[in-house]
């Protein structure tokens, strides 16, 4: 059986998750929190294989209560299940040993599926934190005039207007601008503008 708290201050979210495992017969619910201290003490007295956390929650928020958890209890595993997808939010919540994370707008069924990959040792991460990841981690690989190319065309800017900006040559910035569409595996005009406005890279 795997046994399973959940820590979540929102109780519609909390009863949602309690039902869709009430006819999981390998699951089982044996204890709730509504902050991050309360967890901690449920966790120390029940001694779970998984834990379900929020990262926002009063008293202690879910990153230092895993990062306390994992400390204490290095072999329980840990989901974050939350409303954010900040690359922050995911990075932190890796760094303090989460095996697994779950935006709340995903399908609850997919939270099944998620406790019972960390339960046998595999992480478990939302489609689109890996997409968002992925983005992140494109942007590594440009370089520096690269990554100011890019975020003058997020800003609008044509290629004749960041030849000037930056004064270089207009085939020079078009040159930039086709090593970017490799690198990220970009197709057109619009594929790029679309790339840079989204990304939102902190340049």
């Amino acid at each position: 059986m795997i046994t399973v708290v959940i820590a979540e201050d929102h109780q519609a979210m909390l009863d949602g998750i309690k039902l869709s495992l009430r006819f999981e017969n390998d699951i089982s619910i044996i204890g709730e929190a509504s902050d991050g201290e309360m967890l901690l003490e449920i966790v120390r007295e029940k001694k779970p294989f998984v834990v379900v956390t929020d990262i926002r929650m009063p008293k202690c928020d879910g990153i230092t209560a895993t990062r306390l958890l994992k400390k204490e209890f290095p072999k329980i595993k840990v989901i974050a299940f939350s409303m954010f997808d900040q690359p922050i939010a995911v990075s932190q919540m890796k760094d303090a040993g989460a095996s697994g994370y779950l935006m709340k707008s995903s399908s609850i069924f997919l939270l099944q599926k998620a406790i019972r990959a960390v339960f046998l040792g595999h992480t478990f991460f939302d489609e689109a934190i890996i997409a968002k990841d992925a983005m992140v981690n494109e942007g590594k690989i440009l370089s520096a005039r690269q990554k100011e190319i890019l975020r003058l065309i997020g800003d609008g800017r044509s290629t004749e207007e960041i030849s000037e900006a930056l004064c270089i040559s207009i085939e020079t910035v078009k040159t930039h601008r086709k090593n970017i569409h490799r690198k990220i595996n970009l197709h057109g005009k619009s594929d790029l503008i679309r790339y840079a406005i989204e990304s939102k890279f902190d340049f």
